[in-house]
């Protein structure tokens, strides 16, 4: 326990440690979508500015944000902070910029599958991961639902799988009668494109990187150099 002199300092000290991360996700976002222009792996920049002893903390880029922490609990200061006349303009480009991630790794499944001669529409995609974050059941405001919806909504036919998320849980804006996928070789080899969108440990990403046509990484997981693999 930290103790502060006020229950508005200490809910001001949760709302500060969020916003930090978002902020600075949203930083890193969009270095990923500048990086990605350039031909420059992101995560191999992170990892050598990591190496400076002092001022530096390591973010990694990702396809959105999820859980109820960083998506949603900034905004909270943002619509209070403009009853004393204050824009928050930190908290809400970061927000922009995180908010439309999944939107660019659907951008990125389209580009792929366009080089290889194929559309979106009739596509077969299977989403790598439905939890926000690694090794975990939760999928609130999971940025894998909605790559899922956009992929689905431009006519692909989508599946998932999450060793943590054996059924599509109910969500208020998301429907899908689908249950969790199994990773045989065979069943990876069905697909057209994997996006790889949580990067749980208890994936097999050798047998993945075997047998899969093309992998859309947005975790930074995998060797970009292979031909099947695209950063995301």
């Amino acid at each position: 326990m930290v103790p502060v002199s006020s229950t508005k300092a200490a809910e001001m000290t949760k709302l500060l440690e969020n916003i930090h991360r978002s902020v600075n996700i949203g930083l890193v976002n969009e270095m990923k979508i500048v990086a990605d222009k350039m031909g420059i792996n992101i995560h191999e920049v992170i990892d050598a500015a990591a190496t400076k002893p002092f001022g530096f903390i390591p973010y990694r880029p990702g396809p959105g944000l999820g859980g109820h922490c960083i998506p949603i609990d900034p905004f909270y200061l943002t619509w209070k902070a403009r009853e004393y006349g204050i824009n928050t303009r930190f908290i809400e480009l970061a927000g922009e910029i995180n908010h439309f991630m999944p939107q660019w790794v659907v951008g990125k499944v389209t580009d792929a599958l366009n080089d290889r001669g194929r559309a979106v529409k009739d596509s077969r995609i299977l989403v790598l991961g439905l939890a926000y974050k690694k090794n975990i059941d939760d999928t609130r405001e999971s940025p894998a639902v909605e790559i899922m919806d956009l992929l689905q909504a431009k006519g692909a036919i989508i599946a998932y799988s999450d060793p943590h998320v054996p059924t599509f849980p109910r969500k208020r804006n998301y429907h899908f009668d689908l249950q969790s996928e199994s990773l045989t070789p065979e069943i990876i080899a069905s697909y057209d494109c994997l996006v790889l969108a949580t990067d749980h440990d208890a994936f097999d990403y050798d047998v993945l990187l075997e047998h899969a046509s093309l992998i859309i990484d947005t975790r930074g997981r995998l060797d970009w150099h292979r031909r099947t693999v695209i950063a995301g």
